[in-house]
């Protein structure tokens, strides 16, 4: 095998094992089940096990469910299955002994195919109960992919103790709501005693693979400011959000899977704030020569939607933070697309 997957960057893959190398432990000779594996931050999961199990040694095996085996770049072999199938209804691959649930339609396009709401809120809903079954078969310990979305519409930093939802009448919402519904469900098995499974909520990141045509604003600047154009704010440029690298996601997620408490929430991203125009900016001094920014809306008096999240839980229980900075984030990912591009 390659020493990574999807072309991402060496540095940063082996990076992460060193920094949880403690955690990984656990997972020793452990068959691991990944759903979502596949997507844009699913794919540093993988990489980072796969490259633990190389420096660690660890013997674990990793079984990653795919829709699409043929599209993996990844051979199986006697540390990888491929398991065809669809998260809602996945074939039995025998015993597992983690579970990292990641499967979910977050990139896709609203409204267009996965982007349907009632399929995303399938995909998300029943995939999470065929996973629960899953794990309650095997006493399997379940890592949960959740996201901030949970939490519905902010106006300021979110900590785990917000109790506040989507509008369950906006079908834009679906997959807030599905999510909700999803840990949920999780809550049910673990008071069934029928499993252990850790929520992360995950909030916005940056890095190689993050789609450049999607919803991601800070994905559509860099995708502007590679091709030398000026980038474009739809809006007022006011809201903010907050930005993890996905070489610092790995980390978060195996000590969150190691020695997170069942049954509780973890907010996973950065607690440091950026307007969208501050982030159009940062991205716009990248090339050389810089590109414009063209903010085309007027701020009014409404108070600005917030999505960044208090850390404080993960932070003060395992000591976790960030790795890479937010400028040096979006330069890594700015140079991974320039170099992606100059070998295609």
């Amino acid at each position: 095998m390659s020493e990574t997957f999807w072309n991402l960057p060496t540095f940063d893959v082996d990076g992460g094992v060193q920094n949880c190398a403690g955690s990984l432990e656990s997972l020793r000779g452990a068959r691991v089940l990944i759903t979502g594996g596949t997507g844009f931050l699913g794919s540093w999961l993988v990489s980072s096990l796969l490259r633990a199990n190389t420096m660690l040694g660890l013997g674990l095996h990793l079984v990653l469910l795919t829709r699409n085996p043929d599209a993996v770049p990844i051979m199986e072999g006697s540390d990888v299955s491929l398991l065809r199938g669809d998260v809602r209804t996945i074939d039995d691959p025998g015993e597992i002994d983690f579970i990292v649930h990641g499967a979910a339609t977050s990139s896709s396009v609203y409204g267009q195919d996965d982007g349907i709401p009632k399929r995303m809120a399938a995909t998300v809903v029943e995939g999470t109960q065929a996973v629960l079954d899953l794990g309650a078969k095997y006493r399997s310990r379940i890592l949960f992919l959740s996201s901030g979305a949970v939490y519905g519409p902010q106006t300021a930093p979110v900590s785990e103790d917000c109790t506040t939802a989507p509008d369950s009448l906006d079908p834009r919402s679906t997959y807030g709501q599905a999510k909700r519904l999803a840990e949920t469900l999780c809550a049910a098995a673990i008071e069934s005693r029928d499993v252990s499974v850790v929520v992360a909520r995950l909030f916005a990141f940056v890095g190689p693979r993050i789609p450049l045509d999607r919803h991601f604003a800070v994905g559509n600047f860099i995708r502007d400011a590679l091709d030398g154009r000026p980038i474009i704010v739809a809006g007022d440029g006011v809201a903010r959000r907050s930005y993890m690298y996905t070489g610092d996601l790995p980390e978060w997620c195996w000590t969150l899977i190691a020695n997170g408490r069942s049954g509780v929430a973890y907010n996973v991203g950065s607690p440091t704030p950026v307007t969208i125009a501050e982030l159009a900016h940062a991205v716009a001094r990248i090339p050389e020569p810089r590109v414009d920014v063209q903010i085309l809306g007027t701020p009014n008096d409404q108070s600005p939607p917030w999505y960044v999240p208090v850390t404080t839980r993960a932070e003060t229980e395992f000591g976790l933070g960030l790795t890479t900075p937010f400028d040096e984030a979006l330069r890594k990912t700015y140079a991974w697309f320039s170099e992606f591009r100059a070998r295609a």
